[in-house]
């Protein structure tokens, strides 16, 4: 009577959809039922803990490893595939992995650009890889690779007496069904996940000031001083240095309006146009426009401007008042 094994697939994610895809096809094929965390977020304890149930109610664990090596988890101070892995050794689960050819990485480079490798943590990775190939593995180019690989291996599982597995298909009409509905949910966890990805690399654009973030623009507008001129509005403080974020909130209203390099401008807003305004525009936090029918220039807030001194407006609107 065949056994039908659960098999724990772990693998990082975004990189590895298609295989992860194809493995998880491939064992439903082979008559056993894949289990996995598509749907849990990494980083929460509770959910941690489930992951270790699932692997502990598992009869087999397989690695799926391409070229990341993975959010890491600070508990440990390895990626959670990285420490799903060495857990599921703990416990005493058969493990197997399949790990990426060189060629087959090189490829997916180039059709999917830098995000599929490792940029972050290449040394834990090299680690991590040499540590999986010590062990029980196989390589892996293509779709073939990946099936064969599972067959194989779960065929040399099949006959571990010490698996205990699930029912048999004799004991239930329904199991293929069962399979089928298994199938069904990983793929549809899958696409949920996709537009989950989707939506935070959106909203994570979106965040963003032209490629900085506000954490970095506000670092760099801080330590960036300029030395006041000897005017009147300076009077008390002429000759010495401000950051140029307090600079540019202190003329933010002035840069709304616009300022422009007219004859007859005062001395502040030659201040403003020739000393404050050249690093902001360099930060696309200001923008120049030729005024129609003159040889000027208006400078004056851009966008990405208005957007910034909302977003600190925001920030100091949000902290709690005591």
């Amino acid at each position: 009577m065949k056994k039908k094994l659960q098999v724990f697939v772990s693998s990082t994610y975004t990189d590895l959809v298609e295989e992860r895809q194809i493995a998880v096809e491939a064992i439903l094929n082979a008559g056993h039922i894949p289990a996995g965390m598509e749907l849990f977020k990494a980083g929460d304890e509770s959910q941690k803990e489930t992951i270790k149930r699932w692997i502990d109610e598992s009869d087999v664990y397989m690695l799926i490893l391409g070229g990341r090596y993975g959010e890491i988890d600070d508990e440990t101070g390895k990626s959670y595939t990285h420490w799903e892995y060495d857990y599921a050794g703990e416990v005493g689960k058969p493990r197997f992995a399949i790990v990426i050819q060189e060629d087959a990485l090189e490829e997916k480079i180039q059709r999917f650009g830098s995000k599929v490798m490792e940029k972050k943590n290449p040394r834990k990775y090299e680690e991590f890889r040499k540590e999986v190939l010590a062990k029980i593995s196989r390589f892996f180019s293509d779709e073939k690779d990946i099936k064969i690989a599972i067959l194989e291996s779960l065929k040399e599982q099949e006959d571990n007496k010490e698996l205990k597995g699930w029912v048999s298909g004799e004991n239930s009409a329904n199991l293929e069904n069962i399979l089928q509905e298994n199938l069904s949910l990983v793929k549809e966890n899958i696409k949920l996940k996709e537009r989950i990805e989707q939506m935070q690399q959106k909203r994570e654009r979106e965040s963003k000031f032209d490629g900085y973030s506000y954490e970095e623009l506000i670092n760099y507008l801080n330590h960036k001083k300029i030395k006041l001129p000897n005017l009147t509005a300076f009077e008390k403080v002429a000759g010495e240095e401000m950051s140029l974020f307090n600079l540019f909130m202190f003329f933010k209203d002035d840069f709304s309006i616009g300022i422009q390099n007219s004859y007859g401008m005062s001395d502040i807003q030659k201040f403003c146009f020739f000393d404050v305004a050249p690093p902001l525009l360099a930060l696309n936090l200001l923008e120049k426009q030729k005024v129609a029918g003159k040889v000027y220039q208006r400078i004056q807030l851009s966008k990405n401007g208005q957007k910034f001194i909302a977003a600190y407006e925001m920030k100091q609107h949000t902290k709690p008042v005591f």
